[in-house]
């Protein structure tokens, strides 16, 4: 039987797609799918890298901030507020929250400013606690800037606060640039801080300042009544710092500054944190058993305050700056809720 010659549909395929003029077209269409495909790859692949970056750097500046640290500022703009609420029946919200910010981001200025300096005078170093500098995780111009930044957004609450609040100019402008001046003044210029007088500052500015602050935007005038019942939370928070401090006794020695824990040594170091930590539960004792009950919502806390005390007397200094500043929190709540909750008349001076 004969075979035929016409050629199979098989055949005809093969032979268009690769020597026809439809396979040329196919073909170049399947380049320009390629083309596009590799493109869009290449594109998603450059975005990933960029917000990879972003998120990066955002996390490098959360850091510098040393997060952990800022109840040191909030807990005494809480203080403050609930002490006016006693007073007046009423907070503003807006004012209490502008008040939250500029005190906030007035702390974290300040933490950059001592990353900045502490790095320029050769203080950190690769086992220091705050290596945003030291890792290169920012460039000192970058702390720099981002400084200045959170400094202007401070002012811009304060100018806020001049319109909200019914509190005299001159008295605002002394309180909130005194706690300006104490943040920079901490390492910056002067450097109290390398002069064993940084405790002094962070004792006034993170104590009475803060909450006398925070009342006087609130009732529009300035009272001692903020200074007294700012003591038990101011010594909690200088805990913090004197515990960082002890830490860093060693390093801060060979960098050749002087601190209030280098200058007690660790004997007299340890004696000072347990009154820092322990004096406030005895007040809070004071007033629970001589006016309101509800005073004694920090005594809960008391028990998170043993561990610390027995990591230090150890010498065993690993993180006790940051479990210090959770205590600092919880204690502080509890104490504006005790506050909060007192009944009218119960507290002394109100």
């Amino acid at each position: 039987m004969a075979k035929d010659n016409k050629p199979s549909r098989v055949d005809t395929f093969v032979f268009a797609g690769s020597n026809g003029h439809n396979g040329q077209q196919w073909q170049g269409g399947l380049n320009d799918v390629v083309q596009n495909h590799y493109r869009a790859a290449h594109q998603m692949s450059r975005m990933a890298r960029v917000t990879s970056d972003v998120r990066t750097k955002c996390a490098a500046y959360v850091l510098a901030l040393r997060p952990w640290s800022f109840s040191a500022s909030l807990t005494p703009v809480a203080l403050g507020s609930a002490l006016a609420y006693k007073l007046e029946g009423s907070v503003d919200l807006l004012v209490l929250v502008v008040c939250a910010v500029a005190v906030l981001v007035v702390h974290g200025a300040g933490n950059l400013v001592n990353t900045y300096y502490d790095f320029s005078k050769g203080i950190d170093h690769k086992k220091s606690d705050d290596r945003t500098l030291v890792d290169e995780i920012l460039a000192p111009q970058d702390v720099v800037m981002f400084g200045a930044l959170l400094y202007s957004v401070g002012c811009l609450c304060a100018t806020l606060l001049f319109f909200l609040s019914t509190l005299r100019l001159e008295h605002l402008a002394l309180i909130y640039f005194g706690g300006l001046s104490s943040s920079f003044l901490y390492t910056g210029g002067i450097g109290l801080k390398y002069v064993a007088l940084g405790d002094v500052v962070i004792l006034i500015t993170f104590g009475p300042l803060a909450v006398m602050f925070a009342h006087a935007v609130q009732v529009g005038y300035l009272s001692v009544l903020p200074l007294v019942y700012a003591v038990p939370l101011a010594l909690n928070t200088e805990a913090i710092l004197h515990s960082n401090n002890t830490r860093d006794m060693d390093s801060d020695k060979q960098a050749g500054i002087v601190t209030l824990a280098i200058l007690l040594g660790p004997t007299l170091s340890y004696v000072l944190y347990n009154l820092l930590l322990f004096v406030p539960y005895v007040l809070f004792c004071i007033l629970a058993t001589h006016y309101s009950i509800s005073m004694a919502l920090p005594l809960l806390t008391l028990p998170m305050a043993f561990p610390l005390e027995k990591q230090f007397r150890s010498r065993c200094y690993a993180r006790i700056p940051q479990k210090t500043a959770k205590l600092n929190l919880l204690m502080g709540l509890f104490y504006v809720f005790g506050i909060i909750l007192a009944p009218p008349g119960s507290l002394p001076l109100l």
